[in-house]
């Protein structure tokens, strides 16, 4: 089986992009976040026609979580099984104000039975700034994901809970600690997050078989930061022991993050389960010599 999470940055403006990247990496269940659409806006019929079911959470405008598979999709669970979300296409500028957000009553996580194992598609809070209403929104979010995972899950179970976490669990996973510094993405709290739910009895699928520096899922559009690989690995693919012992091999394909057509913003985070599946070059060895080369001539 291959597993693979991807934040689209708006599933409509990236179905060709999509539809592009599952037949070069043919994965059985792909998680995808941010894809700023309400449930019945998705775009199914090109997932149906590459031989995948979508099952949506979504508000409209902003946020949105999805899970896609080839294999199936039941027992579908949205927003901790809070109830409903808010509808952002009614909410023209909510969100903006600091006495408005609310990390619950956005579409941030899903989750659903797909191959004898249980996917959580999540897009954590960004955060914004330290010690802001956002950023303490964010940290009582990630302790709900975690009381929800002790409530309704257990570690000795099948389980997949990926995404965009917006935290970087370590300083290799960012291009520049001392730059990114007094930041969020990067403080204490927010990898202690991270930790807790490693402790809970998640493994970082992807650290367990690439332990290399210089590897991220994430890059800002400007100022040629992808080019220049001064980026973050905040896409993770955490699972219990059950499915994180079956995994052979994780990569993150950098090609996706180059277009045409355009891109999103963020790579995909693939892992194999009991086999490899479709071959694919993610070239990280050759850009990162070409990059080195371009900074050697510049110094």
């Amino acid at each position: 089986m291959r597993i693979a999470t991807w934040n689209v940055n708006s599933l409509a403006a990236r179905v060709p992009a999509i539809e592009q990247w599952l037949e070069r990496a043919a994965p059985d269940v792909l998680l995808m976040q941010e894809t700023k659409l309400a449930d019945e806006q998705v775009p199914e019929l090109p997932f149906r026609m590459a031989g995948y079911e979508v099952a949506h959470h979504g508000e409209g405008r902003w946020n949105g979580v999805a899970i896609a598979s080839r294999l199936g999709i039941s027992d579908i669970v949205t927003n901790f099984d809070d109830g409903p979300v808010r509808d952002s296409r009614q909410a023209s500028g909510r969100g903006a104000a600091e006495e408005d957000f609310n990390p619950f009553d956005e579409a941030r996580i899903m989750s659903a039975v797909s191959g004898g194992i249980r996917f959580v598609s999540l897009y954590a809070p960004n955060g914004r700034v330290l010690d802001s209403p956002f950023y303490e929104g964010k940290l009582a979010w990630y302790e709900r994901l975690h009381r929800w995972l002790a409530e309704a899950c257990s570690p000795n179970e099948p389980l997949v809970v990926g995404g965009d976490f917006n935290a970087t669990p370590a300083d290799e996973d960012v291009w520049d600690p001392s730059a990114a510094h007094g930041g969020t993405h990067v403080s204490p709290r927010e990898r202690q997050a991270l930790q807790t739910l490693r402790d809970w009895g998640l493994a970082d699928l992807f650290r367990r078989h690439s332990p290399q520096p210089g590897r991220f899922t994430w890059w800002d559009y400007r100022a040629g930061m992808f080019h220049k690989n001064m980026g973050m690995r905040i896409d993770l693919l955490y699972a219990t022991s059950p499915v994180a012992e079956r995994s052979i091999w994780s990569e993150i394909d950098r090609e996706a993050r180059k277009g045409p057509p355009t891109p999103s913003d963020h790579a995909p985070v693939v892992v194999d389960l009991d086999e490899p599946g479709t071959h694919f070059d993610a070239d990280w060895d050759g850009a990162l010599e070409r990059i080195a080369k371009r900074t050697k001539k510049k110094g």
